[in-house]
């Protein structure tokens, strides 16, 4: 599954590079101090946020840029800024994260730990297929410069549409299952995987 354009590294707010990958219409690239207000907002929305527990505070959306930057960090990969080739928008992220959760189906998977594919747009670009065309770059990212095996996907049941991205991705569906959330009782979800193009499916 090759990535349009070229991946370059360049130095966002972290302390370590952050690679940077192009596509025909979106950059992805490290996170700056003036997306976290964007970020929080998007994260306050009750639409973008309807299949998540709860809407974020200003405080919990910073934290959680925080931890995406230690990932990146930790792993070299992570959840990238995205941003609108020739306009400079930012429209939220998409990337690869190691799950923070565990769940029973995790234990029988040939890579460990697992990596998902996630991806969160602000409403304003919704519908313009930039989802799927984000994850295919990370995808891409993921097999061809990391070196995965497998990326799989998850979200509570009823999201219809990372649902669809998933599948116009090339995912399949893996297992239902209960997704924890600390304090509150687990939701219904579903996984789906997509396996590196030489591991056969």
């Amino acid at each position: 599954m090759p990535c349009r354009g070229s991946i370059r590294t360049t130095r966002g707010t972290s302390a370590l590079p952050t690679p940077e990958l192009r596509s025909e219409r979106l950059l992805l690239r490290g996170w700056t101090a003036t997306d976290r207000a964007e970020f929080a907002a998007m994260n306050a929305d009750p639409v973008v946020m309807e299949h998540f527990p709860h809407r974020l505070s200003r405080e919990e959306s910073d934290a959680f840029v925080d931890r995406i930057e230690a990932g990146f960090d930790e792993h070299g990969f992570g959840l990238w800024a995205v941003e609108v080739v020739g306009t400079g928008e930012f429209i939220g992220f998409t990337g690869l994260s190691v799950p923070r959760f565990h769940a029973a189906w995790m234990d029988d998977r040939p890579q460990q730990p697992v990596v998902e594919v996630g991806w969160r747009l602000r409403r304003s670009a919704w519908g313009n297929g930039y989802a799927s065309e984000a994850a295919r770059a990370a995808i891409a990212f993921g097999f061809g410069e990391i070196g995965l095996r497998e990326i799989v996907s998850f979200t509570v049941v009823g999201n219809t549409r990372s649902l669809a991205v998933m599948h116009r991705i090339g995912m399949t569906r893996l297992a239902e299952y209960a997704h924890p959330i600390p304090g509150q009782e687990p939701l219904p979800s579903v996984v789906y995987r997509l396996p590196a193009p030489d591991a056969g499916r």
